[in-house]
């Protein structure tokens, strides 16, 4: 340990050894809790991220408290659910279905790019993943994020179904629905069919994307029936697991894609699963975790920016690890 290096301190600096100590102790505990980056844009190759170090150390210095939230962040108290202010949230154990705890889980909200599990599912429930897809005019005509994939170009859908969980975009969503089902409209319809038969009967979908459309709606309790389904698809949970990715364009060109989800860098125990975000929607997120004998699935909407990766961590690690949780 770096503590052995120091030159030996006389016996009567215990004020001295104390001061090492509550410094070691700070910097053990010390969280990244700064704000989410633009989710919304995919950063070329080679452009760092602000240093985790720097964030780290102006956490402590701010006495680990959020820039948008004055309350401290403290371990959870056994027991207890942690507090948390978004608008709905639903923790629930990925194998059998049981609701750990839930909040505001029937009430209808945008899901955002949450949506985008139920878009994966059925695309990889379709399987033949290895299967050439060329991208057509339509499916670029989705802001604001883009991969950028271009008309005439052709790709596996493994590889687009990679990144669309990935770094999310839309036009991807697109690509990959028009391909599945021949349009748009027709792949809502395998959406709202899928939906239906895993019990979320209190959701509708106009789009695979989640981007805002008058009469698309979900719930925080029928996203965690889609998210358990994603779950227990092997080639899903292969993927939403990555950190980033590094795609290859048609054109031969390469882009590495970082995960839009930071609990995976953030927790060990974090496996998944998608971020959404839109004006209507607020921060969202569902996110799964694991330890030996119990998976747990996370489902929060309508959060702030910062305060989202706080709360889902939170409920995370109580869902997984507090005995009243089941």
């Amino acid at each position: 340990m770096f503590v052995s290096s120091f030159p030996p301190m006389k016996r009567h600096c215990p004020s001295l050894v104390l001061l090492c100590l509550t410094g070691l102790a700070l910097n053990c505990f010390a969280i990244d809790i700064s704000p989410d980056e633009d989710s919304n844009s995919i950063r070329p190759t080679g452009v760092p991220n602000q240093s985790p170090h720097k964030r780290v150390h102006r956490a402590a210095h701010k006495q680990l408290k959020t820039e948008d939230d004055d309350a401290p962040i403290v371990t959870n108290v056994p027991g207890m659910v942690p507090t948390v202010g978004a608008s709905s949230v639903i923790v629930v154990n990925a194998q059998n279905g049981q609701v750990l705890y839930e909040k505001n889980a029937d009430q209808f909200r945008p899901a955002a790019s949450t949506q985008k599990l139920l878009t994966a599912l059925i695309v990889a429930e379709s399987g033949v993943l290895d299967r050439q897809v060329t991208v057509q005019q339509t499916d670029t005509l989705a802001e604001p994020v883009k991969l950028n994939i271009r008309p005439g170009d052709t790709y596996q859908r493994i590889d687009l179904l990679r990144a669309l969980l990935v770094k999310s975009p839309n036009d991807v969503a697109r690509c990959l629905a028009r391909d599945n089902a021949g349009s748009i409209e027709a792949f809502a319809e395998r959406m709202n069919q899928r939906a239906t038969s895993l019990g979320a009967v209190h959701s509708h979908f106009v789009n695979p994307n989640g981007l805002p459309i008058p009469g698309q709606y979900s719930t925080a309790r029928d996203l965690s029936l889609i998210a358990r389904a994603a779950y227990a698809n092997q080639t899903i949970r292969s993927i939403v697991c990555m950190p980033q990715l590094v795609f290859r364009f048609a054109n031969g060109r390469t882009r590495e894609l970082e995960n839009t989800n930071k609990l995976l860098r953030r927790l060990p125990y974090c496996n998944g699963m998608k971020t959404g975000y839109t004006e209507a929607a607020g921060k969202c997120l569902i996110a799964s975790g694991s330890r030996p004998g119990k998976d747990v699935i996370v489902v929060v909407l309508g959060d702030g920016t910062a305060r989202i990766w706080r709360d889902a961590s939170a409920l995370l690690s109580w869902g997984l690890w507090n005995p009243s949780a089941g």
